[in-house]
């Protein structure tokens, strides 16, 4: 009567090949994403809670987060600087603005300075 724990691992793990294949179809199933061309990016510098060093920050990014750290590695890579992504907001160290306008209207996207 005894049964053997592989037996049970079988009830709280499906190892079927189909219910894995449903995983993957899950995932790839995506919302559709805002098309560059009708979406407005805000690019301001900031210095706040920086110790004065300013870093240019990218607002108004509707898409997924991984089309967001997409475009945020492009940016840093033709800045040549470092640089993150969080809640929806692409920090790039360094004052970069101007490039960073010029790379964003390139792609498609419209884009407002925010400041000076």
């Amino acid at each position: 009567m005894a049964q053997d724990w592989k037996d049970k691992l079988g009830m709280a793990f499906s190892i079927s090949p189909d219910s894995q294949n449903e995983n993957k179809e899950e995932k790839q199933e995506k919302t559709p994403s805002i098309p560059a061309n009708k979406q407005t990016l805000y690019v301001e510098l900031d210095k706040k809670g920086r110790n004065g060093k300013s870093a240019t920050l990218v607002t108004g990014f509707e898409g997924t987060d991984d089309e967001l750290k997409e475009l945020a590695r492009r940016l840093k890579t033709q800045c040549g600087v470092g640089g993150s992504t969080r809640d929806g907001e692409i920090l790039i160290q360094g004052n970069f603005r101007d490039k960073v306008i010029q790379m964003l209207q390139a792609e498609g996207y419209k884009t407002k300075r925010i400041g000076g």
